[in-house]
Order: structure tokens, then sequence, then C-alpha cells
């Protein structure tokens, strides 16, 4: 057919008229230091996943965590959700549970946590996933996020010397749309996934965790829980160790795809991700918060 309208002496040239794609490499300061949203090697191709319009939009991701900062390049993102430490002294935010999942920093001295304790500078922790979730992106500032029309909902549940088992799993349940005492209903904000970037030794088998996690994943939200970074099987940690369709437990690589030295591995990892050297939204402050920053962090 081409080759005869081609023959039309009124016609000066034939071709298929194809479908093109709008293609998307972000324009954000440090998006060339993100490897793990590219096609390389160790990278994720998110960039890839864009492309096809796997953006996130209208979907609420819960960071369980040690809460947010304010951040420049986060702001747009953020939903405040709830501080469920119990403990003051681990807190460290002047009282117990509250409505507000700011972070002040996690600052320890040394023998705080434990005998032989070294003191630790603030991990902005919280702040570091957020935003490795879904900083605000092509914003020609800062760094990308992984689905960045997502919204996060922050929630405090790490503090001084880690937190309790007791409060991340209230937390879970929470986040899910389940019911906790003293705390009010989650509501719209309820999360199509849970994010827990956090663990311990110890199986979850019949653990409160389980518990949660069973509930949350019945009341319809993922959750994605950490592998751990301690080189060893999953088996003896949680909530990495806990069981569930669409629990998914990560596991983590380098910018070359290998496994990350630090990465637990075992049977009940579901999937490898980029974990080593990650950019992401960040506080100068080493004891209590100052500036807007980026920085590397490692993990699973």
């Amino acid at each position: 057919l081409m080759r005869q309208i081609a023959a039309n002496p009124d016609v000066a040239s034939v071709e298929p008229n194809i479908r093109l794609y709008p293609t998307l490499t972000p324009n954000d300061t440090f998006f060339n230091l993100q490897y793990g949203f590219q096609s390389g090697p160790g990278g994720s191709k998110a960039d890839q996943a864009w492309n096809l319009g796997f953006l996130g939009a209208g979907k609420v991701v819960a960071v369980i965590d040690t809460g947010y900062r304010p951040h420049v390049d986060l702001n747009a993102n953020i939903i405040n959700g709830y501080d469920f430490i119990t403990n003051v002294a681990t807190a460290n935010d002047g009282n117990g549970r509250d409505p507000s999942a700011l972070d002040p920093g996690d600052w320890t001295v040394a023998n705080q946590c434990a005998p032989g304790w070294i003191a630790r500078n603030s991990s902005w922790h919280g702040t570091h996933v957020a935003g490795t979730v879904a900083a605000v992106t092509n914003n020609a500032a800062g760094v990308a996020g992984m689905a960045y029309q997502t919204k996060v909902l922050a929630i405090r549940a790490l503090g001084r010397c880690g937190g309790s088992l007791a409060d991340i799993a209230d937390a879970v349940t929470w986040a899910s749309g389940g019911a906790v005492a003293g705390v009010p209903a989650v509501g719209a904000n309820k999360a199509t996934a849970i994010n827990m970037s956090l663990g311990g030794s110890g199986s979850c088998a019949g653990s409160v965790m389980q518990t949660a996690i069973t509930g949350a994943l019945n009341r319809g939200t993922t959750v994605v829980v950490a592998a751990g970074n301690s080189n060893a099987n999953v088996a003896g940690f949680t909530p990495a160790s806990c069981i569930g369709g669409g629990l998914i437990v990560i596991a983590a690589t380098d910018s070359a795809g290998a496994k990350a030295g630090f990465s637990n591995y075992g049977a009940n990892v579901d999937v490898s991700a980029p974990g080593v050297n990650i950019a992401s939204t960040f506080n100068t402050g080493t004891t209590a918060p100052l500036a807007d920053t980026y920085a590397y962090l490692s993990g699973t």
C-alpha cells in the first residue's frame, strides 16, 4: 500500500505514522548520583517504569521510622502521621505518644542504650527513607523519589536507642486502618503500603509483630520490610522473618547489581534492591535539627 501511494506523483514520501511516548529524565540536581533509579547494572530501571506511567499517583506509603524533618525537597509529599513512641526518654521530644511525627533527633551518648554503646549522631533516617520513596521530582533541585507522585504518611516509632516492638506493631495496625486505643483513626490517609526499614534479632513467629502485619495484610495494605544489615539469614530477624501474602522482604544490592556485603539473605527474601550509597533528603544537625541537606546512606 505504501508503494502504491508513493507512486502517486502528488506524494512526496510515505512512512508509517508510528506512536511515540513521553520519556523522563528528571532534572533534579543530584539525579546523576542516583544509580538506583536508573537502568545501569545496579539500577532498578525506575526510569523505565516512570515512562510507562508508574509514578505512584493516588497512593499513600506509610514510612514507620524516626519521623521526618520538614525539607524543601519533601514537604509537598509529606503527610504528618503520628508519634507512637511511649517511652519519654526514648522519644526525646518531652512526651510520649502525640500527634506530631516530627523527628527531634535520635543522638545518643556513650553507654546510653547499653553498656559499651558508642555515642552516635542523629540519623535522620526517616527523612532519608521518605525522600527515597517520594522526594519532589523534576523540580531542578535536590534528588528524585522512586514513586514521586505518592504521598508519604510519616510515622514515628523509632527514637533514641531504637523503638519497641509494641510501638512499631501499633504503628503498623494504625497505618493500615486498624484501631489503636487512644489514637485517632488514620481515616482517608490509610496506607496503600507500609515501609519498615528497621529490624532486630529474633524470630517473628507468633509475635505481636506478626499479628500486626497479618492484620495489615488482611486490611489490604502491602507491607514492605528490610531484610536486615547483618550479613546473616533473615530467619533470625524481625520483622524480616514474618510471613504472609503481600509481605515483601527486601535485601540490598550495590551499584554493580551484586549482593551488598552487609545485606541479610535467605529463603524469606522476596526482592533485592539498590541499597549502597543511596542519595536522599537529610538534615545537617548532628544532634538537634538544623538545615536541609542531602546525604548518602546504605541499608536494606
